[in-house]
């Protein structure tokens, strides 16, 4: 008995790729007008997680870095979904650090907020010269966390510290990075600083190449 015929998908019987070259990788996982999902359902699912990882920590740095992880994982994904959704003439990895820096910034930051970040800044304390500074005057994620009292110096940003950890770590500029609450008066209350520490080899290897 004979088999039912295939067609193929393709002159090669792979998969079809459209004319414009975009895939379902190039897709907004939102399908509304403005392709943003509800600040209402991402406020209640993002007060889930932190709640979920706070049942089993036993304090403000034990929840932060189980935040952190959390966000880590995400960060390594976007990374190349980003890369992919880039112009083919463009669509290559960070090679130093301020290229890298700057695409999480902009392309990274406007991807998870619809704007890039405030601020870009290296250390000026001559103690740790190549540390750097994302600053975010209004983190989205800390928006609608109520902090009780007892864990006053929390901050949730330390998800969005994990995701920017995973992409530096993606791009292969290993480090920690961290989210502190630097408030600047009745303006920006929740202003946060991404203090960002790469590992002495990407330092060396950053010195390395601008010598040669």
């Amino acid at each position: 008995m004979s088999q039912p015929s295939v067609p193929s998908s393709g002159k090669d019987g792979g998969l079809r790729v459209p004319s414009n070259g975009k895939t379902i990788y190039h897709r907004p996982l939102n399908r509304t007008k403005t392709a943003e999902i509800s600040q209402a359902s991402f406020a209640y699912l993002f007060g889930e997680m932190v709640t979920y990882a706070q049942r089993r920590v036993k304090g403000v740095q034990e929840l932060e870095q189980r935040l952190n992880v959390q966000g880590h994982a995400i960060g390594l994904k976007l990374l190349d979904l980003l890369l992919h959704r880039e112009p083919p003439r463009s669509q290559h990895r960070p090679t130093n650090i301020l290229a890298l820096l700057h695409f999480i910034r902009t392309s990274l930051w406007t991807h998870l907020f619809a704007r890039a970040a405030d601020r870009l800044e290296k250390s000026a304390d001559p103690e740790n010269p190549d540390d750097y500074m994302i600053i975010d005057n209004e983190p989205l994620v800390n928006a609608f966390i109520s902090v009780p009292k007892d864990m006053s110096s929390l901050n949730c940003a330390a998800f969005v510290a994990g995701i920017v950890e995973g992409v530096c770590d993606g791009a292969d500029f290993p480090g920690k990075v961290t989210a502190h609450s630097v408030p600047e008066g009745e303006m920006w209350p929740g202003k946060t600083v991404f203090l960002i520490k790469f590992r002495s080899e990407v330092v060396e290897r950053e010195a390395y190449l601008g010598k040669s």
